[in-house]
């Protein structure tokens, strides 16, 4: 497994929030959603108040 640095935004109670966080996971897509189900599970967030705008290696 790789680790993936996730770059991106939610939608918080007081307007945007950047994030980034680091994931192991197999590939580019695999990361991704991860990243979704943490950051979703993590502030009680649905996947369209998550933007994700980058994902590198």
């Amino acid at each position: 497994m790789s680790e993936f640095r996730v770059s991106g935004r939610f939608q918080a109670r007081d307007g945007w929030q950047q994030f980034e966080v680091s994931v192991d996971a197999p590939n580019e897509s695999v990361a991704r959603e991860r990243t979704y189900a943490n950051i979703g599970s993590q502030h009680g967030l649905k996947r369209t108040e998550i933007e994700l705008d980058g994902v590198d290696a």
